[in-house]
């Protein structure tokens, strides 16, 4: 762990409307969206309404009925991230990207040559409004968890610096939801039994909150409510797993209603994994019911797996056996597809036995056609698209649709 602040994380201003801001003036000062059917980024004038990310339109425009829809210019995005970036990469080697649009910074080994982190953090500000006319907030301190947590404090358009001797006093008056891994459902249960700050769990004891939330989330909450979090910085960092989910709005628990969403979302994992020579051992599927309540199911295979079809035969076979278990469970709001555990393996052929589940083993005969297939629709949408081929069973989507495949794939982590 750092014993000074020299910990940057700069976080640009909602980012996307922001673009859309500075792409077209008329747009600056207004309320604005990105999207359409539902909201996939507003700006602060629109949040000001309570506009919000994942909103359906409809709300968003009940809201706010001054709103300006705009579709979104993703190649502007990357190349405006990207630019942001780079302003970090002009301070210090030891930068990890952890999204579009922020990332850490070790700036400790610069002080020589450009000052003190602060003043760094001064630099950084003032050249990304300069140079790409964008806001990006930085938080400053000894920790990953605190310097996050203090980029947030200093939104919008803010520097917050944490000094070592004062961070316990600055994070203990924070409300419990700007911790890492506290959502929605974390929050209410910590606010059931009266925790609302950061400050209130630090102060309980080990065993309740591992009682309220689980051991391994218990723990962790706690060791970073008081500030312990030895997490370096990761320049050449590697995915573990990769993901997916869509969100579906309050639908029936059916299969007409869930399989054609995990089909789209297995087509963008799958193509992920081939693309980088990564297959899967471990398929995990997540689903939220109406009342917020997630559970997962997961399995891990005799064989690696990148195959379109049979990711998506195993998530629905998850999914289905999920339900099974909860007939009381009548609507979904959400799915999810996680890949894990993976890395190259050499293709273990196997006989044609004709066995009933061959097209989920990538050694048979039936399970290599499905790889020669996948890729031959990879090679066409490298040249002409995303859309420019589909599996028909995919088209009738819902929410996996209702947000552009451009903008998914921005959120999407490196494998």
């Amino acid at each position: 762990m750092q014993s000074v602040a020299a910990i940057l994380h700069a976080d640009l201003d909602a980012f996307y409307a922001s673009v859309e801001q500075l792409l077209d003036p008329a747009l600056r000062g207004r309320p604005i969206a990105v999207g359409g059917g539902v909201v996939l980024a507003a700006s602060y004038e629109a949040k000001a309404f309570g506009v919000r990310s994942a909103m359906p339109g409809w709300q968003a425009r009940k809201l706010c009925p001054e709103l300006i829809f705009v579709p979104g210019h993703f190649s502007e995005y990357q190349r405006l991230g990207d630019a942001a970036i780079d302003v970090l990469r002009d301070y210090t080697p030891e930068v990890e990207r952890i999204s579009i649009d922020e990332a850490f910074a070790d700036v400790a080994g610069s002080t020589r040559l450009f000052g003190e982190p602060a003043a760094i953090a001064r630099l950084v500000r003032a050249r990304v409004r300069d140079e790409l006319g964008l806001a990006i907030s930085i938080g400053v301190a000894r920790t990953k968890h605190l310097a996050k947590i203090a980029s947030q404090v200093a939104k919008p358009d803010g520097l917050v610096v944490v000094d070592p001797d004062t961070e316990l006093g600055f994070l203990h008056g924070l409300p419990v939801e700007l911790m890492w891994g506290v959502g929605p459902v974390t929050k209410a249960r910590l606010a059931d039994t009266g925790v609302t700050t950061i400050g209130q769990l630090a102060q309980r004891s080990p065993e309740a909150v591992e009682r309220l939330l689980g051991r391994a989330s218990g723990r962790k909450l706690l060791d970073l409510a008081w500030n312990r979090d030895a997490r370096e910085i990761q320049t050449h960092r590697r995915a573990h797993s990769v993901g997916a989910q869509s969100a579906l709005g309050r639908r029936p628990a059916a299969e007409h209603v869930y399989r054609p969403a995990l089909q789209h979302l297995a087509e963008r994992i799958a193509g992920r994994l081939r693309a980088k020579d990564r297959p899967c051992r471990t398929v995990t599927v997540r689903v939220r019911f109406a009342d917020l309540r997630s559970v997962t199911r997961a399995v891990t295979l005799r064989a690696p797996i990148s195959a379109t079809a049979t990711l998506t035969e195993i998530a629905v076979d998850l999914v289905s056996g999920l339900l099974r278990d909860h007939p009381e469970e009548k609507s979904i709001s959400l799915v999810a597809i996680s890949a894990s555990d993976l890395g190259g393996a050499t293709l273990q052929l196997e006989l044609p036995f004709r066995l009933r589940d061959d097209g989920s083993r990538p050694g048979t005969r039936k399970g290599m056609a499905r790889e020669r297939a996948d890729r031959a629709v990879d090679a066409i949408r490298a040249r002409f698209g995303w859309e420019a081929v589909a599996y028909a069973s995919s088209q009738n989507a819902g929410g996996a649709r209702a947000v552009p495949d451009a903008f998914r794939s921005l959120a999407e982590k490196e494998l």
